[in-house]
């Protein structure tokens, strides 16, 4: 989970790509253009701009809320970069919708080491990725994550960035925690208009070799840090954690929990006793954050892929209980075992779709009131399974594939504060979630069927995702 596309965005942005994204955003785009900064790195070794604010950031809609809504996270190769048209074509599209909650690490997942040298920054690609965001009238989201090498043993320097996924998910090392909040700082100071901080991401780095378990301590410690410095930038920040990935098991599984259980497996205990730390020691959270797919550990879907989404409602309950109902959010959120290669070929979209909006059901009827979807676009070519757009590196790129409109229509229907009504099914095999105004049907079968939904018969074609008004 989390774990393609992990390298690190190069090139430099194509100042004419956002232009146009709508009439909406096209003033705030000119403004951001004519601001830009060069490469943050000086050669003397100071800091050209690291405290600076970049751009002029305007508040999004939801810059003081902690549930920010259904979004997506950039990944290596996104929407920021490509031809011009196909550029435009996706931010004008976010920027119609009103815009869709995006999620950007500040090392990796597109974005270059922000400080190669200590007090030496490099925010190029960051800016980019804010600048898209921003453009596209949509509300940001930082994942503070990953660590420059020279905070986790390795050498400092612009050219001797390690971006193999074992150097990358590597965590600070525990003298350079306060390092790695300092840094936090200057991200939180260079954009002051992004107001929702993740710190860290899957407990990269935090096991316990010596007893088998989750180092909570060490995380806790990092994220107490980092929610004290961010706090003293601005007390309205809001920061969110642990970021922990939920991992299931078979319910017969030495680690399996005896507490949470269902027929999709049982959560792993050393996740559990992972959050119950955290929770209990942690300085403060705005949010909690949590990541995870349906299926166990070892890839298994029980009992199959439908109902194995069950797991985000009984997880999310979980957490909101422990947390005293602290806003959820799902940072990642997987339905699709993928293979060695991390990737996800096995599906139809039609099925791939149907089983990704059972699981988001899943997760709002648990309580959840923000997730993001992993992984929008591939770096090229027509095969882009469960990709939201095209890739955009032709003209005739960016074009939204299935996928988009289902997470586009979810959270546009389905913001923070949505009041959900039950409505009546007549048939087992249909899922929905409904508000006054719409319900969200999803066929779980692989052949037409009909259901009656709130007394109203409904023909269904095989894994139909269709939408009613009420």
């Amino acid at each position: 989970m989390g774990r393609h596309g992990w390298n690190s965005g190069a090139g430099r942005w194509r100042l004419t790509a956002l232009l146009g994204v709508g009439a909406a955003a096209l003033a705030l785009v000119v403004t951001l253009l004519s601001t830009l900064p060069g490469n943050g790195v000086n050669t003397d070794g100071t800091s050209r701009d690291g405290d600076k604010v970049h751009g002029n950031p305007t508040a999004t809609p939801d810059a003081t809320n902690p549930e920010v809504g259904w979004g997506f996270t950039h990944t290596r190769h996104s929407a920021d970069e490509g031809a011009p048209a196909a550029v435009k074509r996706v931010g004008g599209r976010l920027a119609d919708a009103g815009g869709l909650p995006q999620i950007q690490h500040i090392m990796g997942w597109g974005a270059d080491n922000p400080e190669p040298v200590e007090g030496r920054y490099d925010f190029e690609a960051m800016d980019r990725r804010i600048d898209f965001v921003r453009a596209s009238g949509s509300t940001p989201v930082v994942t503070l994550c990953c660590a420059p090498d020279w905070m986790k043993g390795g050498k400092a320097g612009v050219d001797n960035t390690d971006w193999s996924q074992a150097a990358l998910e590597t965590a600070p090392e525990p003298e350079h925690f306060e390092d790695f909040a300092a840094l936090a700082v200057t991200v939180a100071k260079r954009y002051p208009d992004v107001r929702h901080f993740i710190v860290w991401n899957e407990f990269k780095g935090f096991w316990n070799d010596a007893e088998a378990r989750w180092d909570y301590e060490g995380y806790t410690k990092l994220y107490n840090l980092v929610h004290k410095a961010l706090k003293k930038v601005d007390p309205d920040i809001m920061v969110g954690g642990p970021y922990l990935v939920m991992d299931s098991v078979d319910p017969r599984a030495q680690e399996a929990s005896k507490t949470l259980t269902g027929p999709w497996g049982a959560l792993d205990q050393r996740t559990v006793d992972a959050f119950e730390y955290w929770n209990r020691h942690k300085a403060g959270a705005d949010f909690a954050v949590v990541d995870g797919s349906s299926y166990t550990r070892d890839d298994e879907l029980l009992p199959d892929e439908f109902t194995a989404t069950d797991k985000f409602t009984a997880v999310s309950r979980w957490v909101r209980k422990q947390t005293g109902d602290l806003p959820l959010w799902w940072a990642e959120y997987y339905v699709e075992p993928a293979d060695g290669n991390d990737d996800r070929h096995g599906w139809s979209e039609a099925r791939r779709v149907a089983v990704q909006a059972s699981g988001m059901i899943a997760m709002a009827k648990g309580g959840a009131s923000s997730g993001f979807y992993w992984n929008p676009q591939e770096e090229k070519g027509a095969d882009c399974p469960g990709c939201l757009w095209t890739p955009t590196g032709t003209a005739s790129g960016g074009e939204k594939l299935p996928m988009y409109d289902l997470v586009a229509r979810f959270s546009r229907e389905f913001r923070p504060g949505t009041g959900y009504e039950a409505v009546s099914v007549d048939k087992p095999d249909v899922r929905v979630l409904a508000t006054d105004k719409v319900v969200l049907v999803v066929n779980t079968l692989d052949r037409r069927t009909s259901a009656k939904i709130g007394g109203k018969k409904v023909e269904l074609q095989a894994y139909e995702v269709k939408w009613l008004k009420r």
